[in-house]
């Protein structure tokens, strides 16, 4: 084999494992991204499982099938990028088949004519003849040595003939494994869209159901607005109150950051998108902003924060190290923490339990209170945040899970 064909062969193998790496890198994350989803996806069915033993049609069921719908489409798309790397993989892989195919048939071709020759000079009496026919002593000794370099050139030729196919061999079985993949994708891809079509005709059936019960619904969503409205009051009260102006040496009154709150709303704003969930488990029911209400036609509603939908029992914990600047109870069942961190602050709500007092400084993912369970089986935490007296999207806060 000749050295810039041996050349250009390394330079496509380096390129094929390269490309074939990254493939693999990026296979791996969407891996761990389908593996979160059906995670997910298995966590919101039992939250709905557990919403249709109360017997009731409720909102919150319909909200949470509306999460598991939007996560199997998330799924399906993720499915979809795994089939598109893995055959790009596959591509990659024949290619590097065909390729070694073509330096194979060189080399035995090659190791054919050098074999031959080697053969004609095998015994003694044939080496001595070419030997003896060389013109000069120089020239028999560089065809001694031609001999010599022949027999170890042959062996080279066999061992690297050797390696190729053993190389081979295990391409062919990374393609077979590869297909056998694709298969198995391709089948997940074919059931989830199957769920899909089950979960649409699902909630279909109960939006049908609730849109039957419209003065009832409306009833329920003024209550909700105004239980709302009650809570945005008084947030806004509390950060009013708590960075109202205070009288300076100058005669101003100004309020200001002491260096401490100040490097503490710095280390906050640099977690943006990294700090913890509010909750140990559980899935966003609704999220931040206006949105299309799910029964009642022309209709909109608006979400100051997150709603993340979770398990009975299930514990609230603070997003980052703060303090405690209020606690109040919205309803009897529905009591909010308010925790500073510098400018920052968050909201907890919909607790019927609390496990901290005003004042307190408590470090990232200390508990803060038990999240209510309702009668219809809905155990939903609110989770605000709020710049000075800003309202900001939590979901762009809290770590992508």
């Amino acid at each position: 084999m000749s050295v810039p064909h041996l050349k250009y062969g390394i330079f496509f193998m380096l390129i094929a494992i390269g490309l074939t790496l990254y493939s693999q890198t990026t296979r791996q994350q969407l891996e761990e991204k389908r593996k979160q989803l059906e995670s997910e996806i298995a966590y919101t069915n039992k939250l709905i499982k557990q919403t249709q033993d109360s017997k009731k049609n409720n909102l919150y069921e319909l909200s949470l099938l509306n999460t598991k719908i939007n996560k199997r489409n998330e799924l399906v798309a993720t499915l979809k990028g795994e089939m598109y790397e893995i055959e790009d993989e596959i591509e990659t892989t024949d290619k590097s088949i065909i390729y070694l195919d073509r330096e194979l048939a060189q080399l035995k071709q090659e190791y054919v004519k050098l074999a031959y020759f080697a053969f004609k000079h095998k015994n003694a009496y044939d080496k001595l003849i070419y030997l003896f026919s060389a013109e000069d002593l120089n020239q028999a000794y560089q065809r001694l040595r031609y001999l010599d370099q022949l027999s170890e050139f042959i062996r080279n030729e066999a061992e690297e003939i050797q390696r190729l196919m053993k190389e081979k061999e295990q391409l062919l079985s990374n393609l077979n494994r590869q297909k056998e993949q694709k298969k198995e994708l391709l089948e997940n891809e074919n059931l989830q869209l199957s769920k899909l079509e089950v979960e649409q005709i699902g909630k279909d059936k109960l939006k049908t159901e609730l849109s039957k019960k419209e003065r009832e619904l409306k009833k329920s969503l003024q209550a909700k607005e105004q239980e709302s409205e009650n809570l945005n009051k008084k947030i806004k009260e509390i950060i009013a109150d708590v960075t109202k102006p205070k009288p300076t040496p100058g005669g101003k009154n100004t309020y200001e950051l002491t260096p401490e709150e100040t490097l503490l709303s710095e280390s906050f704003a640099a977690n943006k998108g990294k700090l913890p969930w509010p909750i140990e488990r559980g899935v966003i029911s609704e999220t931040f902003g206006v949105h299309q209400h799910p029964v009642l036609k022309n209709v909109k509603t608006k979400n100051n924060g997150i709603d993340i939908a979770t398990s009975e029992n299930s514990e609230a914990r603070c997003v980052f190290g703060g303090e405690v600047v209020s606690i109040t109870s919205i309803t009897a069942t529905n009591k909010a923490v308010i925790v500073k961190h510098g400018e920052y602050f968050t909201v907890y709500t919909n607790l019927d339990e609390v496990f901290v007092k005003k004042g307190d400084k408590i470090s990232t993912k200390e508990l803060i209170g038990r999240v209510h369970t309702n009668m219809e089986g809905k155990t939903e935490l609110h989770f605000q945040v709020w710049k000075g007296k800003l309202l900001q999207n939590p979901s762009q806060w809290i770590i992508n899970q």
